[in-house]
C-alpha cells in the first residue's frame, strides 16, 4: 500500500504529468460543452428541468463507473471512512449539485458570451481560496500576473462582434458567479478532504458525483422534468443515439474529476486550477469541429496565445 501511494506521489507530481493530465481533463470538460448541446438535440430537451434530469443521470452514471473501476482495479469493494463521509457529501452538494443548478439556472438570462466569462472565473475563485484556507498555497505576484493574462484570454475567446453589456441580474450573473465559486470551493474541499495518504481521490470523486446526481435527478423530477429517447425502436441503431451521447458524458465526468482529484491531492491547488483556463479554449475549438462554428478569427488563436502564456508564467519556478 505505501508502495502504492509512494509512486502515485512521484507520478502525479511531475511536472509534464502534470501537464498532460490536466490538459486531457480539460479537454475531456471541454468537449462536454458541444457534446451537451448535442445530447439537448438527441433528447429533445429544451426546459431547465429537464436539463437538470440530464445532468443528474450523466452523474450519476460517471459517479457509478468510477466506483466500479476502482474496485475493479483494487479488487475490492472501495467505500468510504467514516471520516471522509462529511467530505464526500460537502463535495457533492457543493461541486456537483448546487453548481449545476445555478449554472443551468443563470442560462435562462445570460448571453453565451457573459456566461462563459463569469463561469471561467472560477479557476480565480480557485486560486483565492487556496491562498485563504490552504498553508503554502499563496498568491504572488507571478500568479496574479498569469491569472490575469489567462483570464483575459477567456474573454478575448468570448467576445463577439456585439461587444459585452454591463446589465446585472441576480438569477443571472449571480448565479453564474455563484456557480463559479461552488466550482472553486469544491476544489479546496477535494484537497483537504484527500490530504490523508491513505485517501483514494477516485473512490472519492465517484461517492461524490454519484450524490450530486442522485440530487440533480431529484431536482429535476420535482420540477417536471423529463428524458426520454424520441421514437425508440430497439431495432433501429440511430435508436442508441442518444444514449451513446450520454454514456460518453458520464465517461468523461469519471475519467476527468478522478485524474483531477489525483492531481489536486498531491499538488497545490492553486498550481491546478490554473489549468482551468484552458476549458473554454477546447470548448471553443471542440465546438468548431462538433458543431461546424466559425473559429478561425482573431479572437481564437489570441485568446489561446494568452492563455498558454498565462499557464506558463503561473508554473514557472524561481531559481535558486
Amino acid at each position: 500500500m505505501k508502495s502504492t501511494i509512494k509512486k502515485s506521489s512521484v507520478f502525479f507530481t511531475r511536472p509534464i504529468n502534470i501537464f498532460l493530465i490536466a490538459v486531457l481533463c480539460t479537454a475531456l470538460w471541454g468537449s462536454a460543452i458541444p457534446v451537451i448541446k448535442i445530447g439537448y438535440e438527441a433528447f429533445n430537451i429544451s426546459d431547465t428541468a429537464s436539463q437538470m434530469l440530464f445532468a443528474g443521470y450523466r452523474f450519476s452514471i460517471a459517479g457509478l463507473m468510477t466506483i466500479l473501476f476502482r474496485s475493479f482495479i483494487t479488487k475490492k469493494v472501495v467505500y468510504p471512512s467514516k471520516r471522509e463521509i462529511f467530505g464526500i457529501a460537502s463535495l457533492g452538494i457543493v461541486q456537483t449539485a448546487v453548481q449545476y443548478i445555478l449554472f443551468y439556472t443563470s442560462l435562462n438570462y445570460l448571453t453565451g458570451v457573459k456566461g462563459s466569462i463569469i463561469n471561467a472565473s472560477g479557476n480565480f475563485f480557485a486560486v483565492i481560496l487556496a491562498h485563504m484556507f490552504i498553508k503554502n498555497d499563496k498568491l504572488n505576484i507571478k500568479k496574479i500576473f498569469g491569472c490575469l493574462l489567462g483570464f483575459s484570454g477567456v474573454v478575448l475567446c468570448n467576445v463577439n462582434s456585439g461587444g459585452i453589456d454591463m446589465s446585472f441580474s441576480f438569477q443571472g450573473e449571480g448565479f453564474m458567479i455563484l456557480a463559479a465559486l461552488s466550482f472553486a470551493s469544491g476544489s479546496v474541499i477535494t484537497k483537504f478532504i484527500t490530504k490523508e495518504k491513505s485517501s483514494d481521490p477516485a473512490m472519492i470523486t465517484g461517492y461524490q458525483l454519484g450524490l450530486g446526481g442522485i440530487i440533480l435527478i431529484i431536482v429535476g423530477i420535482f420540477s417536471g422534468g423529463e428524458l426520454s429517447v424520441p421514437n425508440f425502436n430497439i431495432y433501429d441503431i440511430n435508436t442508441f443515439y442518444p444514449l451513446f451521447i450520454l454514456l460518453y458524458l458520464s465517461l468523461l465526468s469519471s475519467i476527468a474529476f478522478s485524474f483531477w482529484a489525483e492531481l489536486l491531492k498531491y499538488n497545490f491547488v492553486g498550481k491546478i486550477s490554473i489549468y482551468g483556463f484552458l476549458n473554454p479554449v477546447f470548448g471553443v475549438i471542440l465546438s468548431g469541429i462538433l458543431l461546424s462554428e466559425d473559429i478561425f478569427n482573431f479572437q481564437t488563436f489570441g485568446a489561446l496565445l494568452l492563455v498558454s502564456t498565462g499557464i506558463l508564467i503561473v508554473n514557472l519556478k524561481k531559481k535558486g
